[in-house]
């Protein structure tokens, strides 16, 4: 089931935490890079965040989420996770379909994965994201960044 999350509430947040940082280690180890932001968000940081999350639960458990920002025709996805021991089993899939119904009226939607993030990036193509531009942030590590029209297919 997929619903709305309440990260400012400190359980809820706590939760996201539980999912985000085992999820974005294995995308540290798959890039080579422990810088990764999401590695070290902390509880306040999402108490004060302006993202609207969106959680898919198994089993009265969190097990996967993503998290946007939009203005009046641009929306951008800040966070897709989902725990390790939940991959390949359509988590990310299903958040990203529910979230382009959901949003349907957006005229653009943009996000970033590592370049090096294979796993990632065929996600986001299947789902109609075309990438616009690498971005080197660090020596030797680059972010891959698309974007998807509103129109787009998906697979």
């Amino acid at each position: 089931m997929i619903k709305k999350l309440n990260v400012t509430d400190p359980t809820v947040a706590q939760q996201v935490l539980n999912v985000q940082l085992p999820s974005y280690q294995v995308e540290a180890e798959l890039i080579n890079f422990q810088g990764i932001p999401r590695l070290h968000d902390t509880i306040e940081n999402l108490l004060e965040c302006s993202e609207i999350f969106l959680g898919y639960v198994s089993s009265d458990q969190l097990v996967g989420f993503i998290s946007y920002t939009k203005d009046d025709t641009v929306l951008d996805i800040h966070r897709m996770a989902v725990h390790p021991s939940y991959f390949r089993k359509g988590i990310a899939s299903s958040l990203i379909s529910h979230l382009l119904n959901l949003e349907s009226n957006m005229e653009k939607m943009i996000v970033c994965t590592g370049a090096k993030n294979t796993p990632a990036k065929i996600l986001y193509q299947r789902f109609g994201f075309c990438a616009v531009e690498d971005r080197e942030i660090a020596p030797g590590i680059s972010l891959t960044f698309f974007e998807r029209s509103n129109g787009a297919h998906s697979n």
